[in-house]
């Protein structure tokens, strides 16, 4: 590795296949398509010879990004300088390269095509991490938990049930994705504002044959440059999908506490501290909880990219050298972080029957006021009572059920055997077979659905 790497996404995070998008390497072969879909559909409407074309298009395989950046340095403008390098290389038969287009028409159709192969990759990898939550809430959607909310003990759950809601928020994250996709994944050739004048009466045939050739659909209209609001859009679903895994690494984090114990990452020999020895820590939903940060910082910059002066301003292309390849390969970090995870989960189900009955059937208050309502009491007063023996038991530490049978109220009204039907946690978990299943289900819609109408998730 190079001694002057300064960033980490040089050498510690996202894959090589998405690092290779965004190299310099990269972004020059991509604008290059572009630039030889111009020239190709130039030559089909008989501004260039197929010779020249041929020309051209060996001579841009031995373009490096060396002699662009030397280009650059001299003429203060990147795409220049691949287009002359291009035009150079070639001869005599360079000298069509870029008529007519602005900058952007090669900058923002490249982009187009950055975008369909990056989100080719994280589609794939959102696949592979829903696929394991699908397994994870059928394997255990009968293991039942306590729930929990505002952090203290809730009425009962299951664990797949818990996972089911992240298939479900996992797959809503694909879904925005996929949306999105439809307003990002498009390519513009209109020259200086996005009027076409500089081809005259050929403008649309211009675009109809560059858009043909790299296989996009063309934005309606543009100014210069591609409307940022799609790229905004992008950016923000790629931090939401980051945020519901932060979520899901925050609860693998808790459940670790040792006082809790019921889930931990599967860590093996890795080392957990350099000084105490004994440390297991949840290092991999760590680094996701931090990454998420980064993606949701992106988002405030990229909307500010939005409003642009009149027909463009510069002030986008900074920022977006440093936001569009990080967010996707902090994304694709993430995805393989969470796919990790998943695949190396370590479930105790003997702390999770130990922290159901922890409370002492305290988090089965709900039910006792439910079936004290369907027995005849108004709610408000069966809250009341079920509210005052819930104090008195953690009082004098005691069970819920041993102080429901001292009440006289709630005696006169059910046996003990009654009670200790109410309050078994097992037997107070609603719907949730069903609803796990339901959550399956939109996974699975959304798959087939892509598959049929798309052919993107294979």
């Amino acid at each position: 590795m190079s001694m002057d790497v300064v960033c980490p996404i040089d050498w510690r995070y996202g894959s090589k296949e998405m690092r290779r998008i965004f190299t310099r390497e990269g972004i020059i072969e991509y604008r290059i398509k572009v630039e030889l879909a111009l020239l190709y559909a130039l030559k089909e409407l008989g501004y260039v010879s197929e010779e020249e074309y041929g020309k051209v298009e060996k001579a841009s395989e031995s373009v490096t990004p060396e002699e662009v950046d030397n280009l650059e340095a001299k003429l203060g403008h990147d795409v220049m300088a691949l287009v002359v390098s291009m035009a150079e290389k070639a001869g005599d038969a360079g000298r069509f390269v870029h008529f007519g287009a602005t900058s952007y028409d090669i900058v923002d159709t490249a982009y187009a095509l950055m975008f369909r192969d990056a989100l080719s990759i994280l589609k794939a990898k959102f696949v592979k991490s829903l696929d394991k939550l699908k397994d994870l809430s059928l394997k255990y959607q009968d293991q039942v938990m306590v729930g929990r909310t505002h952090a203290q003990h809730a009425v009962p759950i299951t664990l797949g049930f818990k996972f089911a809601n992240y298939l479900y928020e996992m797959t809503r994250s694909l879904e925005r994705l996929v949306e999105t996709e439809k307003r990002v994944v498009l390519g513009k050739m209109s020259g200086a504002v996005g009027t076409m004048a500089s081809w005259g009466k050929d403008g649309l045939k211009v675009e109809e044959l560059v858009m043909r050739r790299l296989n996009l659909r063309p934005h309606s209209i543009s100014t210069q440059v591609a409307p940022r609001d799609g790229f905004a859009e992008l950016i923000s679903d790629l931090a939401i999908a980051g945020s519901v895994m932060d979520r899901f690494a925050i609860e693998v984090r808790e459940l670790m506490r040792p006082e809790i114990g019921e889930m931990a990452e599967g860590v093996g020999d890795r080392v957990g501290s350099s000084t105490m020895p004994h440390k297991e820590n949840p290092v991999t939903a760590e680094k996701i909880s931090g990454l998420s940060k980064l993606l949701r910082g992106m988002v405030v910059s990229e909307l500010e990219n939005i409003p642009l002066w009149h027909e463009r301003d510069l002030t986008n292309s900074s920022s977006e050298r440093f936001i569009i390849s990080h967010a996707f390969l902090v994304m694709d970090e993430m995805l393989d972080s969470f796919n990790e995870l998943l695949s190396n989960l370590r479930i105790n189900l003997d702390a999770m029957e130990r922290n159901l009955r922890l409370s002492k059937g305290l988090n089965m208050a709900e039910s006792l006021m439910i079936n004290l309502t369907l027995k005849g009491l108004p709610r408000h007063k069966a809250h009341e009572i079920v509210s005052k023996i819930s104090r008195e038991a953690r009082k004098g530490n005691s069970s819920l059920l041993e102080e429901a049978i001292k009440d006289k109220t709630i005696s006169s009204m059910f046996s003990q055997e009654e009670l200790e039907r109410i309050l078994n946690p097992k037997a107070y978990l609603g719907q949730y077979k069903t609803l796990i299943q339901r959550a399956i289900d939109y996974y699975e819609n959304l798959v087939r659905e892509l598959n049929e109408t798309r052919g993107v998730i294979h």
